[in-house]
């Protein structure tokens, strides 16, 4: 475990900001290109693990995320992909399917192993280069670099993720990667990793303090929606030129109807600290991953999967 040293709790289990408590057959890595501030993430399961997602944002860019829902087929996915380099960015789950086939991992066919991988995309094609994007390449790299605890900061999918957007990208902040955790009594972990590019601004939860968003004259955060108040409009951007994207991960035994409530819950968290939350501008994306060692209410693993991505939010930013 890795931690930051922050811990935001409740008694029975400390959430811990910059934390990641290790699971049994997880794995994250990340590969990125820090001239073009780009890159990719990912989440492996490769034994398989009940998936479910939600899509909160009207700006979206996924792959495979309709086999998620609960009437459909498939019920593990064995990788969730978060990358930069918008829509192009989907390429890099192409790699990972590949680092997974070659081990022999995946949905067995009949034919050949089909490794499931679902995957969404962030905008960050106007900092660095907006011609060199995450590909297969990087995300069979990410592969090989996965391991127990993950890196944080400008990393992966975070490598080249700004915050408040409201005055333009030249008045934007740096985001990044975070991650938080908890571990409650009984064994049960929920831990979240988020890339963070929101359109919007940061806040404190707990005082409201505008932690990071569109920079003032004098270089200090200002409030989104106190500028659109005053008749500012989101300068010079385009639907889809944001989105912050994540995961919850738990070792719950949970179904894929119970991911998909977790990954819906989750987004809650992501509405406490970014304000405005799931615009035209943002593809919000959480997935749910569930690994299924220990019995866990749905209730208790949603409530902390909120707090979780909350913290992991703040975590992200420099």
């Amino acid at each position: 475990m890795t931690a930051s040293g922050r811990s935001d709790g409740f008694a029975g289990g400390k959430i811990e900001r910059g934390a990641w408590f290790e699971i049994p057959g997880v794995r994250v890595g990340h590969a990125q290109d820090p001239v073009a501030r780009t890159g990719c993430t990912v989440v492996l399961v490769p034994e398989g693990a009940a998936g479910g997602v939600d899509v909160r944002g009207s700006a979206p860019g996924t792959r495979e995320t309709d086999l998620l829902d609960p009437v459909n087929l498939v019920q593990q996915v064995h990788a969730v992909v978060l990358s930069g380099g918008s829509a192009y960015g989907l390429a890099a789950a192409d790699g990972v399917m590949r680092f997974l086939e070659e081990r022999g991992y995946g949905l067995d066919v009949g034919v050949g192993r089909v490794p499931i991988v679902p995957a969404a995309v962030l905008f960050d094609l106007a900092v660095g280069s907006a011609i060199r994007r995450p590909d297969a390449a990087m995300g069979y790299a990410a592969c090989e670099a996965a391991r127990e605890v993950p890196e944080r900061g400008r990393v992966g999918a975070g490598a080249g993720a700004t915050v408040g957007k409201a005055l333009g990208y030249e008045r934007a902040m740096d985001g990044g990667l975070g991650t938080a955790a908890v571990r409650l009594p009984g064994g049960l972990i929920v831990a979240a990793l988020m890339a963070v590019n929101a359109v919007g601004h940061v806040v404190d939860p707990e005082t409201g303090r505008v932690l990071a968003g569109p920079k003032g004259k004098d270089g200090r955060p200002l409030d989104t929606l106190a500028l659109w108040g005053e008749g500012a409009v989101p300068g010079g951007l385009l639907p889809g030129t944001n989105t912050t994207i994540g995961a919850v991960v738990t070792n719950a035994r949970l179904n894929k109807a119970q991911a998909n409530k977790i990954a819906a819950v989750a987004q809650d968290g992501l509405a406490r600290v970014i304000r405005p939350a799931h615009t035209m501008y943002d593809g919000d994306t959480i997935f749910a991953l569930s690994t299924g060692e220990v019995e866990a209410s749905v209730d208790v693993v949603g409530a902390f999967a909120a707090e979780v991505v909350a913290q992991a939010i703040l975590d992200a930013l420099p």
